[in-house]
């Protein structure tokens, strides 16, 4: 999997530590090698996880090796992605979008 500049990696047996017991909302971007809009996305990531750092927390998880939390949060489509809260899923996207859109859709956050 490519991994986005400062966005850590997480896996069906870290996913509860990492994303449902964090501190701060959790940005999700399931993903996957063969996906070209996650390859899109990856750039987009990386400045969301470097502007909103302390703000919000951003991992990805491979869907093609994880597929026990794939299945538990029912995603269909590559790259989704799932806000967490207080180790709830709060918001869910579908699709590559710019950063400028990302971040108004996470402006709510705050």
């Amino acid at each position: 999997m490519i991994a986005a500049k400062g966005v850590a990696e997480v896996t069906d047996a870290d996913f509860e530590t990492e994303v449902l017991g964090a501190d701060l909302p959790v940005l999700v971007e399931f993903t996957a090698d063969w996906c070209g809009p996650c390859r899109q996305l990856a750039p987009v990531l990386s400045a969301v996880a470097e502007e909103e750092a302390g703000r919000l927390k951003v991992v990805q998880i491979d869907a093609d090796t994880n597929p026990e939390t794939v299945t538990r949060y029912g995603v269909l489509s590559m790259p989704t992605l799932m806000v967490f809260r207080a180790g709830e899923p709060v918001r869910s996207m579908v699709g590559a979008r710019p950063k400028r859109r990302l971040l108004e859709e996470l402006s709510d956050l705050r």
